[in-house]
């Protein structure tokens, strides 16, 4: 890949980064402001798994974004850099994770994982 493909996956990966954030932020409120009461999720299972591989997700995520940022700056226009194999491992990885969320999330919706 070049370094201009490198640094468009950087931006990309930024405003993955700054949605989790948003989305964490939208979580918390729900758990805490409004919604259902705080209990329905702090004794729920499902959702302590559901938290876990949201923190998995964004621990994967630190190493592509470090290479796509320390890569994405190189000022050699059509010099190929090489993407290691372990960056699209991990990004696959957060891919696969993030398809178990929503089903999580049904779950959690019909009441099941209720340690009540």
């Amino acid at each position: 890949m070049r370094p201009s493909e490198i640094a468009r996956l950087g931006r990309i990966d930024g405003v993955y980064g700054l949605s989790a954030i948003a989305l964490l932020g939208a979580g918390f409120t729900l758990w805490f402001v409004v919604g259902k009461p705080a209990d329905f999720y702090s004794f729920n299972w499902i959702f302590w798994l559901k938290l876990g591989l949201f923190t998995l997700i964004g621990l994967l995520s630190v190493y592509p974004t470090v290479f796509f940022l320390k890569n994405g700056k190189k000022n050699l226009p059509d010099t190929p850099i090489m993407v290691p194999r372990l960056v699209h491992q991990m990004v696959l990885a957060e891919l696969l994770i993030l398809l178990l969320l929503p089903l999580l999330a049904s779950l959690m919706a019909r009441g099941i994982g209720s340690f009540s």
